[in-house]
C-alpha cells in the first residue's frame, strides 16, 4: 500500500507502531528489541509481538477458565463477588494506566497482567497449597502458569512476556527483568487488596469501619478512590526513584499495613480457614484418585512426555472450583463439596 492516505483512516501497521514506541521512555521495553519467541516465528503485518501475545493468551483455554476460579470466596454464589478473571482485567487496567502514566510499553504490561493468574489452581491460594506436598519444592501458580503458556497450549510467547508472568509474584526471585513487570506486580497487589476489602465487606468478614486507619487516610475507601490513589503513590514514587517502579515511601507503608490486615482478618479468617482444610482435601483426593486412574485424564490438555505425577497437577490444578467439586460429587460423595457452597450472596 503507497500513497498518502485518501479517506478517512490511516493505516497504523506494525512497523508504524514500532515507531511510536521510540518515543517511550528511556526505560521502556520496545517490541522491536524484544528477546524473541522459543520459535521464531514470521512478524505479523499489522500487530507488535507484545500485541500478538496479548491476543493469545486472551484466546487462551487458561484464560477462559479464570471465569470460574476463585479470588477470595470459595465458589461463591453471589454475582458481584470478585473472581480471578475479573481480578485478572482489574489488574490489567491498572497496570495499562501505570505504563502509560510512566511512558513504558502499554502493550506488554497488558499482555503480562492479562497471563499472569493463567496458572491458579481451584479455590485459589487455598488450594494451591494443597499441591505443595506434591512437587519438589512446593507448588506456585506463577510457575504453572509458565508451563501452561509454554507447553499446555504452547502459545510461543515472547521473553519478556514469559517472564512477567513467571515473576509477577513478590515472592518471586529473580524479580521480572522489565519495568513494564513491575507495573503488573503492583497493579495485582493494587487490584486484590481493593476489591477484595470490598468482597470481604460484602461477605460481613469484616466491616468497612475495621479497616486500617492509616491506610484509609493515605487511599480512602476500598474500591475506585482506593485505587486510583494507589496508582497515583506508584507513579509518584517512581518518577522520583532510582529508575524502577515503586510506590511513594509513606504510601508503601500504608500497603503494607493494610496488607497485613488482609491477610490477618480476611485472609486467614474463621470463614477461610473453614473452608481451607476442606478446599486441600478435595483437591488431593482428586489428585490420588487421577494417580491411581491416569485414564481419566483428558487426552487433548496433556503432556503426555512428562512424568505421571506431572500430568495429573497439570490436570487437577487447571480445574475450575466448580468443576473440581463437581468431579469430586461424581467420584467421591457430595458431603464434602457440601461444604466448600457457602452460600454467600
Amino acid at each position: 500500500m503507497t500513497g498518502a492516505p485518501t479517506g478517512p483512516f490511516r493505516l497504523t501497521d506494525r512497523a508504524a507502531r514500532e515507531r511510536a514506541e521510540a518515543e517511550l521512555a528511556p526505560a521502556a521495553t520496545r517490541a522491536a528489541d524484544s528477546r524473541g519467541r522459543a520459535r521464531p516465528e514470521t512478524e505479523d503485518p499489522l500487530r507488535t509481538a507484545f500485541e500478538r501475545d496479548r491476543d493469545r493468551i486472551l484466546h487462551a483455554k487458561a484464560f477462559r477458565r479464570l471465569k470460574h476460579k476463585t479470588q477470595v470466596f470459595l465458589n461463591p454464589d453471589g454475582d458481584h463477588f470478585v473472581t480471578r478473571l475479573t481480578h485478572t482485567l482489574q489488574v490489567t487496567q491498572v497496570a495499562r494506566s501505570l505504563a502509560r502514566a510512566l511512558g513504558l510499553n502499554e502493550s506488554l504490561a497488558e499482555a503480562i497482567a492479562l497471563g499472569h493468574d493463567v496458572g491458579h489452581s481451584p479455590f485459589g491460594h487455598i488450594g494451591e497449597e494443597a499441591f505443595d506436598p506434591y512437587v519438589e519444592g512446593g507448588w506456585h501458580h506463577a510457575a504453572q502458569g509458565v508451563r501452561i503458556v509454554e507447553v499446555l497450549e504452547d502459545l510461543n510467547l515472547t521473553w519478556e512476556v514469559r517472564d512477567g508472568i513467571r515473576a509477577h509474584s513478590w515472592k518471586i526471585d529473580p524479580p521480572p527483568a522489565t519495568r513494564e513487570a513491575e507495573c503488573v506486580r503492583y497493579a495485582d497487589r493494587i487490584g486484590y487488596l481493593s476489591h477484595d476489602a470490598l468482597d470481604a465487606a460484602r461477605a460481613g468478614v469484616i466491616r468497612a469501619a475495621d479497616l486500617p486507619r492509616r491506610a484509609v487516610a493515605v487511599f480512602g475507601q476500598p474500591g475506585s478512590e482506593m485505587v486510583g490513589r494507589m496508582i497515583d503513590a506508584v507513579v509518584e514514587g517512581s518518577l522520583a526513584g532510582p529508575g524502577a517502579v515503586v510506590m511513594e515511601p509513606e504510601a508503601l507503608e500504608a500497603m503494607h499495613e493494610l496488607r497485613d490486615f488482609m491477610f490477618a482478618r480476611v485472609y486467614a479468617s474463621d470463614v477461610a480457614a473453614g473452608q481451607k482444610h476442606v478446599a486441600v482435601d478435595v483437591i488431593r483426593r482428586l489428585v490420588d484418585h487421577h494417580l491411581a486412574h491416569p485414564e481419566l485424564i483428558p487426552a487433548t490438555y496433556r503432556d503426555t512426555e512428562a512424568d505421571l505425577l506431572t500430568q495429573v497437577v497439570d490436570h487437577v490444578s487447571g480445574m475450575t472450583d466448580r468443576f473440581a467439586l463437581a468431579t469430586h460429587d461424581r467420584l467421591f460423595d457430595a458431603d464434602a463439596s457440601a461444604q466448600m457452597r457457602p452460600l454467600l450472596r
